[in-house]
């Protein structure tokens, strides 16, 4: 069965996820992760896609971005992900595919969703039981966000930007969303979403998506069988 062509808008930002290889690690030293994020700015910088937010797990990676065009994010993780195997195989003396085939993704709509996915990528670390709090995990965009740390990579979003009249307003509303813990239903929205390749937002933007792209954008169709909670569960396992 042919694969779903991939939704992509030039302006609407998208959530992606990329994966090792049968959930295998792709991080192994402190290097690997410098290297990936020096190695994704110039990517991002390259293909005009800004990126909001990021956070680089053992074995996989979330990335919350806006493409300047449509095809962006794609030339984004093509080159970023060759390379970063080539360093790997490299430094590890090692072969063959490093990634589970192509990274998952969903358009993301609307200030809730919006906010609550960027929210969602930086509090991986925690559900994950890594750390305590997402300011004590290295290689995620919390600390610039959040705590004002330089972060040559992030280029805010206007929602973002809409948080307060200064950088320092804007840390501080930032941080008090994480006050809260994040709905339920809004992280399985999220995870349906990305690995349905469909889009994250209210009926009416799902909609107008539809209409601009001329092709379904969200999930499932009257009498068609959708896998349980539980089988979506065991899937998303470390998203």
């Amino acid at each position: 069965m042919p694969r779903r062509p991939r939704l992509k808008l030039a302006g609407i930002p998208m959530h992606v996820i990329q994966r090792g290889n049968n959930r295998s690690a792709c991080f192994f030293a402190e290097d690997d992760y410098q290297f990936y994020l020096d190695h994704l700015g110039e990517a991002c910088q390259k293909y005009a896609v800004e990126l909001h937010a990021y956070v680089l797990m053992t074995n996989h990676v979330h990335l919350l971005m806006t493409p300047k065009n449509g095809e962006g994010p794609s030339q984004v993780m093509k080159q970023l992900g060759q390379r970063y195997v080539q360093y790997v195989n490299r430094t590890y003396q090692r072969s063959g595919t490093l990634w589970e085939g192509r990274f998952r993704s969903c358009l993301v709509g609307e200030e809730d969703y919006f906010l609550g996915c960027h929210r969602y990528v930086e509090l991986n670390p925690v559900r994950a039981g890594m750390v305590e709090h997402p300011g004590a995990y290295r290689w995620s965009s919390y600390g610039h966000n959040a705590q004002g740390l330089g972060n040559a990579l992030i280029r805010p979003h206007a929602l973002y930007i809409g948080l307060g009249r200064n950088p320092q307003s804007r840390q501080e509303a930032y941080r008090e969303l994480f006050r809260y813990h994040l709905d339920a239903g809004l992280v399985d929205q999220i995870r349906r979403a990305t690995n349905g390749g469909f889009v994250l937002g209210t009926e009416r933007f799902q909609k107008a998506i539809a209409a601009t792209l001329g092709r379904r954008t969200w999930r499932g169709s009257p009498g068609r069988p959708v896998k349980s909670d539980s089988e979506e569960r065991q899937e998303e396992l470390n998203v």
